[in-house]
C-alpha cells in the first residue's frame, strides 16, 4: 500500500526517520572522537586525564612516553617517582 505524498503518516514516519539518523549519526561521531583521543597510557594504571595530558604536552606522544628513561619520567609535572616507576614498568616489562 503506497501513501498519498501528504498522508499524515508518511510525515510521522519522515519525522522517526531523520530522528533515528540524527541518533545514529551522533552516537557514531561521539564514539569516533573517543577513539581518537585513546592512547596506551590509558591502560597504564593510576594515569587518568590530568597526567595524561601532562605526559603527552612533556613527551609529544605516547610513544615518546613508552621510550623515556624513568629520569625523563620524573621531571614531568604531576608524575612522582613512584607514579614515574610504574609507567616505566608498564611500557618495559611488557612483550
Amino acid at each position: 500500500m503506497a501513501l498519498r505524498h501528504n498522508d499524515p503518516v508518511l510525515y510521522f514516519i519522515q519525522r522517526m526517520r531523520d530522528e533515528v539518523h540524527r541518533f545514529a549519526i551522533g552516537t557514531h561521531r561521539a564514539k569516533r572522537s573517543k577513539a581518537i583521543g585513546a592512547t596506551p597510557l590509558d591502560d597504564v594504571p593510576g594515569v587518568g586525564a590530568t597526567r595524561k595530558r601532562a605526559l603527552l604536552a612533556h613527551f609529544g606522544s605516547a610513544k615518546a612516553v613508552a621510550r623515556a628513561n624513568l629520569a625523563d619520567l620524573k621531571a614531568v609535572d604531576g608524575v612522582s617517582a613512584n607514579m614515574a616507576q610504574v609507567i616505566y614498568d608498564y611500557f618495559h616489562e611488557q612483550g
